[in-house]
């Protein structure tokens, strides 16, 4: 007999308790946390099925492993999952619209939303950094892209679990 099913809600909004709450919940709660962090069903599954981790460092490594190991499809899934992220309600009208008109040419250029991380960036720096990381980004060629949008989710979802097992 299986394990007993999570209900959907529980899984969406479960938190572990650290690296040992995540190492020893049941196998349909880690993959849910996972798939918060990177929308990658087979990178969750991977990275659940080899819990458990002695440390973060070693949790995070293995997540880098599997990111690196997406195939097209994977890639694609985790992909579309992902959203665009919106200004600071603060930000002014003119600089709200820049940043949507960007984000439009972008997925109408690249079918997915623009990924960025910006770990280590001053709240007052974001803005302007996204709107220049999507200018200069919308020259790249499909494919190169593709390799920049995978690199950038890896490390979105690196800071994702890190927040969601270490509560940092």
């Amino acid at each position: 007999m299986g394990s007993p099913a999570i209900p959907a809600q529980a899984a969406r909004h479960w938190h572990p308790a650290g690296l040992t709450g995540f190492n020893a919940a049941p196998r349909a709660l880690a993959e849910a946390l996972l798939l918060r962090c990177c929308g990658s069903r087979r990178w969750a599954e991977r990275v659940a099925a080899h819990r458990p981790y002695p440390t973060l460092d070693a949790l995070l490594a293995a997540a880098d492993e599997a990111g690196y190991d997406l195939s097209g499809p994977d890639l694609d899934e985790a992909l579309s999952h992902e959203t665009a992220a919106l200004p600071h309600p603060d930000a002014p009208p003119a600089a709200r619209t820049a940043l949507r008109a960007a984000h439009a040419a972008y997925e109408s250029g690249f079918g997915h939303a623009f990924l960025i991380s910006l770990d280590g960036v001053p709240a007052g720096e974001r803005l302007d950094r996204v709107l220049a990381g999507i200018r200069s980004r919308l020259g790249n060629e499909r494919e190169e892209e593709r390799v920049v949008a995978a690199e950038e989710l890896r490390r979105l979802a690196r800071t994702r679990l890190t927040r969601s097992v270490a509560g940092g």
